[in-house]
């Protein structure tokens, strides 16, 4: 029986990057500083560097960044917000958490991504409030057509807030994604492109006032300390992971170049086979978050793969519309049918060469 093989793997991350991490943590414990320290203010600004726009700041998780950055827009009681229901709760989750309602729009059936169309009759019903903000989601690393959906969202008034939880580097048209919206929200959770060693998120932008509303939010809303001039909470980027982010982003351009290798393989292998492969849309540079392959047998391919000990994911095997805490009677087609039969192939920096042919051959195996 072949080794376990696994979609996702935090620990290797760590582990090629260790002497690194450890003396960056040594740093840190060494420091006396564990919140709001040196560290973080180092990430954000390279972090900011990085993607090209005007500041970062860090928060505790990407759910965190999602709320706090709707908030920043004034997103609140009574709002709209627009997103897509093939996604983690914690999209829609942050956005209920503000008291917007989310208004779910289909995605494109070949790139599994925020319908322009769809978002474009979305938008023109007049159904009560208009739509207060837009939240495109960056899916398996893969950015959306960002142009189309910020011409939308400037002819009818609304904010774009990108997630960006899974599009680490992703570019369209030469632009990182991070950079299209008036705010992005970023989840640096141990298994993204960028991951931390623990729960981590950030809101990036170029508007000053608007990131500088962020860092209000962020703690109690003190501008004093001990005086809250606002309604904020406890959302604070630690000095720990702040510090292995660090590292982290020193290394995810090489490290999402593997998983563009990587990817390249299954793509090679897989050509012709009865499997739907992934779609790059015209001027994208996609991260590779997941290899997502469709098939309407998900499942049966799915347990066979576990047989042979290759483990998959399934993002998102039920669309949120679908689910008991944010049930909506909504028909999304192509939202659907993608939940119904996506799996996502191991893919990560730390998968060897005779892995990913052991995975290809299990794949292969089960076509036939």
């Amino acid at each position: 029986m072949n080794p376990r093989i696994f979609s996702a793997d935090p620990k290797a991350g760590y582990l090629a990057a260790k002497p690194e991490i450890d003396a960056a943590v040594a740093r840190v414990l060494a420091s006396g500083t564990y919140i709001h320290g040196p560290e973080l203010a180092a990430f954000e600004e390279e972090f900011a560097t990085y993607l090209g726009v005007g500041g970062v700041v860090g928060v505790a998780n990407g759910t965190d960044a999602i709320e706090l950055a709707l908030r920043a827009l004034g997103v609140g009681a009574g709002d709209k917000v627009v997103t897509v229901a093939n996604t983690v709760t914690a999209t829609v989750s942050a956005i209920v958490a503000t008291g917007a309602e989310p208004v779910f729009v289909d995605v494109h059936p070949d790139t599994m991504l925020l319908d322009a169309g769809a978002l474009t009759a979305r938008l023109a019903q007049a159904d009560g409030p208009a739509i207060k903000a837009i939240v495109p989601v960056h899916l398996y690393g893969h950015p959306c057509d960002m142009p189309a959906i910020m011409d939308l969202a400037r002819r009818h008034g609304a904010k774009v807030l990108e997630d960006c939880a899974q599009a680490h580097g992703a570019t369209l048209g030469g632009k990182r994604t991070g950079t299209w919206g008036d705010l992005a929200a970023f989840s640096f959770y141990p298994t993204k492109n960028l991951g931390a060693l623990g729960d981590a998120g950030a809101v990036a932008g170029t508007d000053a006032a608007l990131l500088d509303r962020v860092r209000l939010l962020r703690q109690y809303g003190w501008k004093t300390r001990y005086v809250s001039d606002v309604h904020g909470r406890n959302s604070r980027l630690d000095e720990i992971q702040a510090a292995i982010l660090r590292v982290r982003l020193g290394r995810l351009d090489a490290e999402n170049a593997v998983r563009t290798n990587l990817a390249a393989t299954y793509t090679q292998a897989l050509a012709g086979c009865a499997l739907q492969l992934p779609v790059i849309a015209p001027g994208c540079t996609p991260v590779w978050h997941q290899y997502v392959v469709r098939t309407p047998q998900r499942d049966a391919l799915k347990a066979h793969l576990e047989q042979e000990n290759v483990f998959c994911g399934v993002l998102y095997p039920v669309p949120v519309h679908h689910q008991p805490a944010y049930a909506q009677a909504v028909t999304l087609p192509h939202t659907e049918a993608a939940c119904a039969t996506v799996l996502s192939l191991p893919l990560h920096p730390g998968l060897g060469p005779s892995e990913v042919q052991t995975a290809i051959a299990a794949v292969r195996g089960w076509i036939g």
